[in-house]
């Protein structure tokens, strides 16, 4: 697929993202419960990823497939995807939309280039060059500018 597509899927997913904070962090503030609305947001998420698997799945894994599958992997992500969007719907609506939303770009900008010059997670190395870290503070900088009334 063209570079520039997958560029703009990657813009649309951050927009999805953005909006599902926006309508769950409303949720949470409804039910006076974040942690309430990442258990409803999960499960509808189960049922809609779900509903996808089965009208795209071809081929069932294999199990020694599964088996072969680290018994951590079967779960940390999940476990830091709760956390990290319970942060999300709790500090919404104390902080605001693109305030949060900026906030949480600047720790996934700062994390990802920190994981990508050391290749962890198995991911291609991307070395800590001098754009990089003038990228990377350029969105701290950014955020302050959205952030200043």
């Amino acid at each position: 697929m063209n570079q520039n597509i997958n560029m703009i899927l990657a813009i649309v997913g951050g927009v999805f993202l953005a909006m599902q904070g926006g309508f769950n962090a409303q949720l949470g503030v409804q039910l006076r419960n974040p942690l309430m609305a990442s258990l409803v947001a999960f499960f509808f998420s189960m049922v809609f990823a779900l509903l996808m698997v089965l009208m795209s799945l071809k081929n069932f894994p294999k199990v020694s497939l599964l088996y072969d599958i680290p018994k951590y992997l079967w779960f940390t992500g999940a476990l830091f995807s709760v956390f990290g969007i319970y942060l999300y719907y709790y500090t919404i609506p104390k902080l605001g939309m693109s305030t949060m939303i900026s906030l949480g770009l600047f720790g996934q900008l700062l994390f990802s280039a920190i994981a990508g010059h050391y290749g962890w997670f198995g991911m291609p190395q991307e070395p800590m060059e001098f754009k990089r870290i003038l990228g990377v503070a350029a969105m701290f900088i950014g955020i302050f500018l959205i952030k200043e009334n």
